[in-house]
């Protein structure tokens, strides 16, 4: 297993390398577009154009381009924006990191338990009103807009009902966890539970579809000929196999969201996390920001592959030989 989980992390390896290229190429060398305009920002002075063609090497071949780039981000870690004079974009990404973390990990926590939770008693109770109805739930949850259900919460949570039921809801923004945990926790409620109730009802129709197919199977009416429990058949058999396709579906999901995708979620709660710092740096076409969010968001999507493929191999032995 140990040998397995490294040669699936040795072999994201060459994936961020490609993804590297791939966003150093679009941003670098698209026919007919001059990089130094795009990333030195709208009307930029030529003081201001000559200084990025000098520190990215504009006037010298590609591939020293690329080892320039990969030198200011990862190494020398000074990759400056031109748009916010004096701003480094490392800097501004490991600022921005925690607060994403914070709501996506903590909205997964809630919605990974609450799926799970609704998809395995909708399959244990199919059959029976009870079915229809956490399926109903979870509709509702997923067809809800993430934006809108945060603006629907900030309405009530932060003006209609803010100065009676709602009076303990602190203003919106961000605290950190080592600053104070409580309020940490109480100013990042709303924004989980608000993403969470989009992935919740996903996740569980995914799992009773699959919980529904396990129980069929022949290995269940053999466990059943066996006089084992249908308690027992459900958690202990028709579950574990059922987790599989919700593991990879988990990983896709996690790493996107770290990688930015909460976006309208921080951006309507005020979080200032990496989503958000990506929709500013869209706003003013700060492209160094643009181009280090991306390659941000392309690491943890291929890390949580990565972690994805361990966690399935535990699962599922068979995946180990593949």
């Amino acid at each position: 297993m140990l040998a397995f989980a490294l040669r699936r992390l040795l072999a994201a390896i060459p994936v961020l390398f490609a993804i590297s290229v791939l966003v150093f190429l679009i941003f670098f060398a698209t026919p007919g577009v001059d990089p130094a305009a795009r990333i030195a920002g709208r009307n930029a002075d030529p003081a201001t154009l000559a200084q990025v063609r000098h520190t990215f090497g504009l006037d010298r071949p590609l591939p020293v381009r690329y080892l320039l780039l990969m030198k200011h981000l990862l190494i020398s870690r000074d990759l400056e924006s031109f748009v916010n004079r004096g701003s480094r974009v490392v800097p501004q990404i490991t600022h921005a990191m925690p607060v994403t973390l914070s709501l996506v990990l903590g909205a997964a926590v809630i919605w990974l338990i609450a799926g799970v939770l609704m998809g395995t008693a909708a399959a244990a109770l199919r059959g029976t009103l009870v079915d229809p109805l956490i399926m109903l739930v979870g509709v509702i949850g997923v067809s809800l807009p993430v934006y809108w259900l945060g603006e629907v919460v900030n309405l009530f949570t932060q003006n209609r009902l803010h100065d009676s039921v709602f009076a303990w809801v602190p203003p919106l923004g961000y605290v950190g966890l080592t600053d104070d945990p409580g309020q940490w926790a109480l100013h990042l409620l709303f924004p989980w539970l608000t993403l969470a109730a989009l992935y919740a009802g996903i996740y569980a129709r995914v799992l009773r579809s699959e919980l529904v197919a396990a129980l069929n199977e022949d290995y269940v009416r053999t466990a059943r000929a066996k006089g084992v429990s249908e308690r027992r058949i459900l958690i202990r058999h028709a579950l574990r196999c059922s987790l599989i396709p919700v593991v990879s579906l988990f990983g896709l999901d996690i790493g996107a969201l770290i990688g930015g995708a909460a976006l309208l979620t921080e951006v309507v709660f005020g979080l200032p996390g990496v989503g958000k710092l990506t929709y500013d740096a869209l706003q003013n076409v700060d492209l160094p920001v643009i181009m280090g969010t991306v390659l941000y968001a392309a690491f943890f999507v291929v890390l949580a592959n990565a972690l994805v493929d361990v966690v399935y191999a535990k699962l599922d032995p068979r995946a180990r030989h593949v």
